[in-house]
């Protein structure tokens, strides 16, 4: 069957990529412009109000080309098999879908149920939405992907992607389960679970607006969630494993399960990164829990079950690394909790800061900005309490009488010592 050429539209041109970031998947090149025509691997029927099309295959073996390709359209399928081989490179794929196994764009509205969908090359995302108006709806299905930088769920360019008790899994590198690139989106994840294998794969990696509930995410080398700029992450009743022990970028000393941070790749906009976490768990098998670099962060948290497992990691690191401007890098960490248990240190360098909020009988038993270097403050309402592991300094501090226990270190308030069982304003 002779397959038709489309065009994305596109107002934005492309920028000189120099970093594309923790991602690992641009190409250091400039390029002015627009998108090229993608190609279907089938041409899709016309619109219809007719029920879905059901039990059909899609497939694709070119290099650039869709197995499953809407345009503008709305399209409803069912009990569909969707395979593509072939391989493409740089940022063509990742920003505008280019060699995705299923591509929505142009404001095409695409539902589908039942669906089985892999895909095996390099950029080889299995199922994409691309631009404003775009929504993807998926429920009931199966996505796997082999190749480096094949995402499972991907969003750039303002599309939405909305998601219902998938199986998602990939095993190459720099290919998250959930997946954003440039221009974002919003992408809403309800049930399943979604495991990655490779290093650079994170479970979440954010440059939009993403929402996960009743969920299971897994990784097995890399962060659990990664949250890129001026972007969120928002996890409800979540159950996050998370097994970083290899790196996808020289640029960092330390493993973490969540990163909060700003490649300045150009990819996500400068701005506030905002990781909240609602009820389930978090399980940290090597490195710190969080980490914030070369952005401002706000953290929430309510109710989660935190383990780290690993004995010399920290809880919370604001620091300096490799991306930004040298000197002008730390991470900036506002941290709000309620009913939350935290065991572990909290850390900042001489070029970073913490805001750290515990309220609703939140519990923190480890030391704040032991180096005493980064610019740290702590408040402790509604029966607080917080119990030092070591000495511990701060600029400012309030809390209740009572709300903090000394444990034989010390607590330093802009250079007083604080006497335990004072309250401070």
């Amino acid at each position: 069957m002779k397959i038709n050429t489309k065009h994305i539209a596109l107002a934005a041109a492309l920028i000189l990529i120099a970093d594309r970031g923790l991602s690992g998947c641009g190409i250091q090149q400039a390029s002015a412009e627009v998108p090229p025509a993608v190609t279907a691997g089938r041409v899709l029927p016309s619109p219809t109000a007719e029920p879905p099309v059901v039990g059909v295959s899609f497939s694709d073996g070119s290099d650039g080309g869709h197995a499953l390709f809407v345009d503008g359209e709305e399209r409803a399928y069912a009990n569909i098999t969707v395979s593509k081989t072939g391989s493409v490179q740089g940022e063509k794929a990742d920003f505008y879908g280019e060699n995705a196994a299923i591509l929505a764009a142009g404001g095409a509205k695409l539902n589908l149920r039942e669906a089985s969908v892999t895909s095996d090359g390099a950029h080889a995302n299995a199922v994409f939405s691309y631009g404003e108006g775009t929504v993807v709806y998926i429920a009931d299905s199966t996505i796997n992907t082999s190749g480096a930088c094949s995402g499972g769920l991907m969003t750039t360019g303002g599309g939405t992607m909305n998601a219902d008790n998938l199986v998602v899994h990939t095993s190459g590198r720099s290919s998250a389960a959930i997946r954003t690139d440039r221009g974002g989106g919003t992408v809403t994840v309800t049930g399943g679970t979604c495991m990655t294998d490779g290093v650079g794969s994170p479970a979440v990696y954010s440059t939009a607006d993403v929402t996960v509930r009743d969920a299971e995410l897994s990784t097995a080398a890399a962060q659990g969630v990664v949250v890129e700029g001026k972007n969120s992450v928002k996890l409800e009743n979540v159950t996050l494993k998370a097994n970083n022990v290899e790196k996808n970028s020289g640029k960092s000393p330390w493993y973490q399960a969540v990163m909060l941070y700003q490649s300045m790749s150009g990819d996500a906009s400068e701005g506030t990164a905002e990781f909240t976490m609602l009820g389930g768990s978090l399980t940290n098998l090597n490195g710190d829990v969080f980490f914030v670099n070369n952005t401002r962060a706000v953290i929430n948290l309510t109710g989660v079950d935190i383990v780290n497992d690993d004995p010399e990691g920290v809880f919370l690191r604001a620091a300096a690394a490799g991306w930004g401007r040298t000197g002008e890098n730390g991470g900036h960490a506002e941290l709000y909790t309620a009913a939350q248990t935290i065991n572990g240190d909290l850390l900042a360098d001489k070029l970073s800061s913490l805001d750290v909020h515990l309220a609703d009988g939140s519990v923190l038993t480890g030391a704040v900005n032991p180096a005493g270097e980064g610019a740290v403050s702590v408040s402790l309402t509604d029966g607080a309490e917080w119990t030092l592991t070591g000495d511990s300094f701060v600029e400012s501090l309030h809390c209740e009488a009572g709300s903090i226990q000394l444990n034989g270190f010390r607590l330093f308030v802009n250079g007083t010592p604080y006497t335990q069982g004072t309250a401070m304003d």
